[in-house]
């Protein structure tokens, strides 16, 4: 039986550039506009609805209601509006206002302190509003305002990404395919390059809540150091290579991190779920009998293996996962980046650390001083009273 393929949609940046026609054209000619064809970044020519209109005697504004097919995006139904008026400057100016968000921190395609409308929109809009009001000889501004964008913004990335107040204005296609994984390992990705323009050079990466947690708790970790990335072990370690990032901390739950011990860098259960087999081996591996084996192995969760493992006094079975881990992922990058990794329990509790803390044996004693100190890059002395130069951001 053959699937039903996957509805695509448009993007927010195609929504903008088709009210900004719209308005655009609505102004030049003093008559609403019930939709517009437009052609996007990619060459696909869209026939969308105009909602919203309304016309006065220097301006017009409109609304396009953003649909994103088939893609779980938590964007679609918002409405992009559009405002295009006459000014008393000469020039097209675009800027954004209610509900688009503004950049805080370096790293991304749009220059701090600038509303978050992406170069490729901001080029389609230009060039619709050029089209249709140049020839007029007058000023022109046009502004693209989100409803109800700071509201939708709290489920997204951008906070993670220094982009408060709002939406960004997006798509470098125009086009929204149906691939949700593919915008969250792009909202990842988009971390890295805001945690490398901080200075930061170690890019500290954890699993979930537990890790993030230990490393803003008892590390002591600056949030804007820290990406959080659910199974995306393999992808992200790609992309500190790609993004020239030298150095990682992964930090997590052994639930998640026994997988990638077992070889496996995507830890979603689809691909996969040996962890207690893999404890198991390890713990054998370490001397554990029969008994322990066979008990450990009647367990449904890691968290339930780790305590039995404790119990036995076979922790060191934590410390071979840590540096198998370590191992497995070093094969992955072919030795291209230093990784070191935290292995850590549901409550968040130091199972193992690879490689060992310098100040000594004692299990836990990650050197916070010393992850600290070499986050950042060396800054020079007349910068030294603005060293830190983060914005706030939420997590």
């Amino acid at each position: 039986m053959n699937s039903i393929p996957l509805r695509k949609g448009f993007t927010t940046g195609t929504c903008a550039q088709a009210a900004a026609k719209a308005a655009s054209l609505m102004l030049a000619a003093k008559k609403p506009v019930k939709s517009v064809e437009v052609e996007t970044p990619k060459g696909v020519k869209l026939k969308l609805k105009i909602v919203g209109q309304k016309i006065g005697r220097d301006f017009a504004q409109c609304g396009v209601i953003k649909d994103a097919g088939d893609d779980p995006d938590v964007t679609n139904g918002v409405r992009i509006c559009a405002r295009v008026q006459y000014s008393g400057k000469k020039g097209i100016f675009l800027r954004g206002a209610e509900g688009v968000g503004i950049v805080t921190k370096p790293g991304l395609a749009v220059r701090v302190g600038e509303y978050a409308i992406n170069p490729t929109p901001r080029s389609m809009i230009l060039k619709e509003i050029v089209r249709h009001l140049l020839h007029q000889g007058k000023g022109i501004e046009a502004i693209i305002s989100v409803p109800k964008g700071r509201e939708i913004a709290k489920r997204t990335f951008n906070a993670r990404l220094g982009i408060v107040g709002g939406i960004s204005i997006i798509g470098t296609t125009g086009i929204v395919e149906p691939k949700s994984t593919d915008a969250y390992k792009t909202s990842l990705s988009l971390q890295l390059d805001v945690l490398k323009a901080a200075g930061y050079r170690r890019a500290t990466l954890v699993l979930g809540y537990v890790g993030e947690k230990f490393c803003q708790e008892r590390l002591k970790l600056k949030p804007d150091s820290i990406v959080k990335i659910g199974d995306h072990v393999g992808f992200m370690l790609s992309e500190c290579l790609n993004k020239k990032i030298k150095k990682v901390l992964l930090v997590g739950y052994i639930g998640k991190l026994v997988k990638v011990a077992h070889g496996q860098l995507d830890t979603n259960i689809k691909f996969g779920d040996n962890r207690i087999k893999t404890i198991a081996n390890f713990a054998l591996l370490c001397g554990a009998g029969k008994e322990i084996i066979e008990e450990v192995s009647r367990q449904v969760s890691a968290e339930a293996a780790v305590d039995i493992l404790k119990k036995h006094k076979f922790t060191r079975t934590f410390d071979m996962l840590a540096k198998r881990t370590v191992d497995v992922l070093n094969e992955f990058v072919n030795h291209q980046l230093s990784i070191d990794c935290v292995l850590l329990s549901l409550q968040g509790e130091v199972l193992a650390e690879y490689p060992k803390s310098r100040r000594g044996p004692r299990k836990g004693t990650l050197s916070t001083r010393a992850i600290r100190d070499g986050l950042k890059e060396s800054v020079p002395y007349n910068k030294m009273h603005n060293r830190r130069g983060h914005f706030p951001s939420e997590l």
